[in-house]
């Protein structure tokens, strides 16, 4: 699970800190780099929504396996090509498999680990931190030190084919026990629609509110820090800590959530620091640089928050990637809005007063969502 989880932001981070490097060696417009540029939150939202329906008839471990697959080969002929449709297909076949990978995981966990739920997911969120981390930092050195982006961008399928390994064992053994059970007693199974309920529409919403804040300041903080006077490369930096930052907050919040019988005091403790951070740097993007990037990371534990919840609110596998699905497409779509928004009013206003108003906003809804899942119940009793 840690290798898998350390694979699920690899092709996207490389990619983008090779982005120029990839439009020269390919002549790609600025629409086909914008096109590239926005296959992940349509890969992630659109393949996803099909996990639960392989999960119905494939063993978890084999879709795993393929969706591995289909991550390394993607990986590996995107860097092989000079033809831009090519580079395209192979890049949305790698994203096909890391947002398949996506929605197992949190089913997996539940699988392999049902009373471990909280310090599996603290584990493996963190581990995606750390694969996002590396793969942004170390993109641009490969492919200096071989002399072509293709090195930095290809590298990655390496990682995603060891993640391969462990799972096929598992994969051939369910193979076999799901034959054996349909051959003798076939398990009825209870089919979970999120979108018909309260819960599913809530955890969604807050995963997507979430989602358009982080990829907001993914997108947005650097030059935020830019405007105020920082140089480009400080900029950077404060960027970079705000992801490492973001690895012991993963592996910490999970622990805590599946120890809490309620939720709020976590989703009010990460809306403060979050609220406190835009305020911040609305005020003082200068001056409490540091502080507030620190409060920032700690507000984004909202991510492996929901992931836990995803778990903590369904009683069975199916219902964990059923809600894990509906959650996470929905919540990426909303999640896409917001560089969007960011740039539109900071380009109208050319001022950051506007745009963090927004995230405000998204932190707001983020907040009311985060109370209607922080009570404990199950995704199965409100069909």
């Amino acid at each position: 699970m840690l290798l898998v989880a350390a694979n699920l932001r690899a092709a996207v981070t490389s990619l983008g800190a090779l982005l120029d490097e990839v439009r020269t060696g390919l002549a790609l417009s600025g629409a086909m780099a914008g096109l590239i540029t926005t296959l992940p939150t349509i890969a992630f939202a659109g393949v996803g929504a099909l996990s639960p329906w392989l999960v119905r008839r494939f063993a978890p471990a084999r879709v795993l396996v393929v969706a591995m697959i289909a991550l390394a080969v993607g990986q590996a002929l995107r860097v092989v090509t000079d033809s831009v449709v090519f580079f395209v297909a192979t890049s949305a076949l790698a994203l096909a498999g890391i947002a398949v990978a996506n929605i197992l995981l949190p089913m997996l966990v539940k699988q392999y680990f049902p009373h471990r739920t909280g310090a599996v997911t603290g584990a493996y969120t963190m581990a995606l931190a750390i694969g996002t981390t590396v793969a942004s930092a170390s993109a641009v050195p490969i492919a200096h030190a071989f002399g072509s982006w293709r090195a930095g961008l290809g590298v990655w399928a390496v990682l995603a084919a060891l993640a391969v390994l462990p799972w096929v064992p598992l994969a051939l053994r369910a193979r076999a026990a799901r034959r054996g059970t349909t051959r003798t007693s076939p398990v009825t199974r209870i089919r979970v629609r999120p979108q018909r309920t309260r819960l599913g529409w809530a955890m969604a919403v807050y995963f997507g509110a979430q989602s358009l804040s982080g990829y907001a300041v993914m997108g947005w903080l650097p030059q935020l820090f830019r405007d105020a006077g920082f140089r480009p490369q400080d900029a950077g930096l404060l960027l970079a800590g705000l992801t490492a930052l973001g690895v012991p907050v993963a592996l910490l919040m999970p622990t805590l959530a599946g120890r809490m019988r309620s939720l709020n005091p976590l989703v009010f403790a990460l809306t403060a620091a979050s609220a406190i951070s835009y305020v911040g740097m609305a005020l003082a993007p200068r001056g409490g640089a540091l502080l507030w990037v620190a409060l920032l990371a700690v507000g984004h534990g909202a991510f492996p928050l929901i992931l836990t919840t995803i778990g903590l609110r369904a009683r069975t596998a199916d219902g964990t990637v059923a809600l894990s699905a509906f959650a996470q497409s929905i919540g990426y779509v909303i999640g896409a809005l917001g560089p969007l928004l960011v740039g539109v009013f900071y380009e109208a206003t050319g001022a950051w007063t506007a745009p963090i108003g927004v995230l405000l906003v998204a932190l707001a809804v983020q907040t009311a969502a985060g109370t209607a899942i922080a009570r404990p119940r199950f995704i199965e009793d409100e069909r």
